[in-house]
């Protein structure tokens, strides 16, 4: 059994070891989760949540970087997660990120974790929140979370983070893809990375005609910017945290933050209530309950639905 008390103490002076056992328990959803939970909801609200999305090889990895090392000049503590795809034998992440990453490794103001997708839909790990939540805790003034590049599943990067940075780059059809996979309205900033490559003018206008057609939005409301960059230079990375701070200032000053963080915090209990029953209707696998159901169901005694009212109500009472 850990110290939660004594690794949350130890978390918040910044050592990361401390920071990496209170996410291990997290992402084996360790029994003495809840008690870690209740330890870090008082220390935690603070950090300025920033997810990157993004097809595969628009250069996710190198954005973060290059915002990691933009954020760290500022002084500015930081945690990422990068979220990679699960190997299918061993559940374990990659790493990927971390190797593109390692410049920071000796810094004692970043903290990089690799998370594994372990097959939840999406591109997160199903652990993000609660791992947001430590990094959070732990005294990072920016959280930056970079997902695994799936696509059209991305969009979900928008229920966790406060500003959603969508990356895209010249010559890979991203436009198209985005319009297919609803990024299109999940993106509070967007990027058109390698923008020395030919291409990246094209790239911006037709994101920004597809962002014109897709509008709906009222006076004062927020217009997503586009920003160019070379990530791999380090060129106009420093425009797209200017891109961040005005949009977290415009957030603050009409009470969207609060309101994104607030629908952040319903999800997440969402997620822990349907796993919690998830859990006890897969015990019943093996239960007569469940099989005089489908028996009735067979015999055309029951339907679908009205069993499955009945599981439930089953499951509930029995809890």
């Amino acid at each position: 059994m850990q110290d939660v008390p004594g690794l949350v103490a130890q978390a918040r002076e910044g050592r990361p070891r401390a920071v990496a056992r209170l996410i291990s328990l997290v992402e084996g959803a360790s029994p003495q989760l809840r008690e870690v939970m209740a330890a870090l909801a008082p220390l935690a609200g603070n950090a300025y949540v920033v997810g990157l999305t993004g097809s595969p090889g628009v250069g996710k990895s190198t954005s973060t970087s290059a915002l990691v090392s933009a954020y760290r000049r500022a002084g500015k503590r930081v945690g990422v997660l990068a979220v990679d795809p699960s190997s299918p034998f061993s559940g374990g992440a990659l790493l990927g990120d971390r190797v593109r990453m390692s410049e920071h490794a000796s810094d004692p103001g970043v903290y990089i974790r690799s998370m594994a997708t372990r097959g939840h839909l999406g591109g997160l790990a199903w652990a993000a929140p609660q791992a947001i939540r430590v990094l959070d805790a732990a005294g990072c003034d920016v959280v930056l979370v970079e997902t695994v590049g799936v696509g059209q599943s991305e969009v979900e990067i928008a229920s966790q983070a406060d500003t959603s940075v969508v990356l895209l780059a010249p010559g890979m059809g991203d436009g198209i893809q985005a319009a297919k996979a609803g990024i299109l309205e999940i993106g509070d900033v967007y990027v058109v990375n390698k923008a020395d490559r030919d291409g990246a003018d094209a790239t911006a206008r037709e994101l920004n005609h597809m962002l014109g057609l897709g509008e709906s939005r009222g006076p004062g409301d927020w217009r997503p910017p586009i920003v160019k960059t070379v990530a791999a230079r380090g060129e106009g990375v420093d425009e797209v945290v200017e891109a961040l701070e005005k949009h977290r200032a415009w957030m603050e000053e009409r009470g969207v933050l609060g309101e994104r963080r607030a629908k952040r915090a319903a999800h997440e209990v969402e997620t822990i209530a349907v796993t919690a029953l998830r859990e006890r209707i897969g015990d019943l696998r093996g239960d007569r309950r469940l099989g005089a159901l489908a028996e009735r169901i067979v015999a055309g005694e029951l339907d679908p639905y009205a069993a499955a009212d009945e599981l439930v109500a089953g499951v509930t009472e029995a809890g």
